[in-house]
């Protein structure tokens, strides 16, 4: 079975994680991924919702995708949630990682020098890199030379080797900073998420939601 990860804050999920997910899953005709909400993201702050509402969000979110399943692996644990520790986590569980697809956008893969264990972890399982707005996927070649030779536009036969698959696909330009300013604000995000997590923020008052973001649903 081809078993693909995806991690993130998820603060709120919207449909550009969706978008990457199912961009990942046809381009390397992967069985499941797992969605893997983190307890405390390793490059920027604190989230703004608790790691259950998160959670929920993301349950919420994949309630009618067979193929996406969420996780609580790195919820569970009150440190920065590190690809290589996650990776830690599931050979411990009998995982071999190198046959494992980690899925991230090519906005946050542009980044990989700063993540911990590089350029080890690289060697530990494949990487698949979606494109996200403005930032295409084989714009990375330019962006990480030293990469090149390890870089493969899918989909494409899978090697032997743990390797980058870039994957040149359109997802909704939209981010879940985004989302929070507009709700703060009392904007729609309708259509920025989906229904059942819209739902879930109004009823829960979250990101500062008010009076005025009910109204207007109303």
């Amino acid at each position: 079975m081809r078993l693909g990860l995806l991690g993130g804050t998820f603060d709120p999920i919207h449909v550009g994680h969706l978008d990457v997910a199912r961009a990942a899953c046809r381009a390397l005709s992967l069985d499941r991924i797992l969605l893997l909400p983190s307890h405390v993201p390793p490059h920027r702050g604190a989230p703004h919702a608790s790691p259950s509402h998160r959670f929920a969000m993301a349950v919420l979110a994949t309630q009618d995708e067979p193929w996406l399943e969420v996780s609580d692996l790195e919820l569970l644990d009150t440190a920065p949630s590190f690809t290589s520790t996650t990776l830690d986590r599931l050979e411990a569980a009998g995982h071999d990682t190198r046959g494992l697809f980690f899925v991230t956008g090519a906005d946050a893969f542009h980044e990989i020098r700063t993540w911990k264990d590089y350029p080890a972890l690289l060697d530990r399982c494949h990487f698949i890199v979606v494109s996200r707005p403005d930032w295409p996927a084989g714009a990375l070649r330019a962006a990480l030379p030293e990469l090149a030779a390890r870089l493969c536009d899918a989909p494409c036969e899978i090697p032997a080797r743990p390797s980058i698959f870039l994957v040149d696909a359109p997802t909704a330009p939209v981010s879940s900073t985004d989302i929070r300013r507009r709700i703060a604000e009392g904007l729609e995000v309708r259509g920025l998420v989906p229904p059942a997590v819209e739902a879930h923020i109004l009823k829960h008052r979250l990101y500062g939601h008010h009076a005025r973001t009910r109204n207007a649903h109303t």
